[in-house]
């Protein structure tokens, strides 16, 4: 399989993103199932291109671009940020690509920016998604009830974190397990 490709979101991005965000297969796994116009999307991306504390990027796959993965709230005060993917391309699921998007997140988090602590959160509705980053040695570290409302109802959501000195103990496992086989 030909290695993923993260490349730095553009303003050209913006449409394809914003069909993906709205699309049921992503939407649900989110915080909002709201409909975004072009102009939210618009707004969205100015927004983001200014804050410095986050970074988002397109997920390709031979050449082809097939989601967005970010890293929100660098903080060197916590010394730790929060990240996040999803596929828009829903044919590559399953694919062993979301394990390669984690990897590369990790060893960027850790390695490049030297933070301390990876963090996330995934809804309860999506289990294999938490039991991905639990195959990567993420651990529980809050459990929110009731945190969102979507169509008038709750949702509980995981919390889950892995620290700079864990990755540095399951690094090579992971490369191996995923690059090797």
């Amino acid at each position: 399989m030909t290695d993923i490709k993260l490349r730095e979101l553009k303003a050209e991005d913006i449409e394809m993103v914003r069909n993906w965000r709205n699309s049921k297969e992503v939407s649900q796994y989110m915080y909002t199932e709201n409909h975004i116009s072009p102009e939210q999307q618009k707004d969205w991306f100015e927004k983001i291109s200014k804050d410095s504390s986050a970074q988002y990027w397109i997920i390709e796959y031979e050449d082809k671009p097939l989601g967005l993965v970010s890293i929100t709230e660098i903080s060197k005060v916590f010394d730790s940020c929060f990240w996040a993917f999803y596929l828009g391309d829903s044919s590559v699921r399953g694919a062993g690509i979301g394990s390669k998007i984690e990897y590369n997140i990790l060893k960027y988090v850790f390695e490049e920016l030297g933070l301390n602590k990876l963090r996330c959160e995934v809804l309860t509705t999506n289990p294999s998604v938490i039991a991905m980053h639990e195959k990567f040695g993420f651990r529980r570290e809050a459990y929110y009830r009731d945190h969102v409302l979507k169509d008038g109802q709750y949702f509980d959501v995981v919390g889950l974190a892995m620290l700079k000195r864990e990755w540095a103990i399951l690094k090579d496992y992971h490369y191996n397990r995923i690059y090797c086989r």
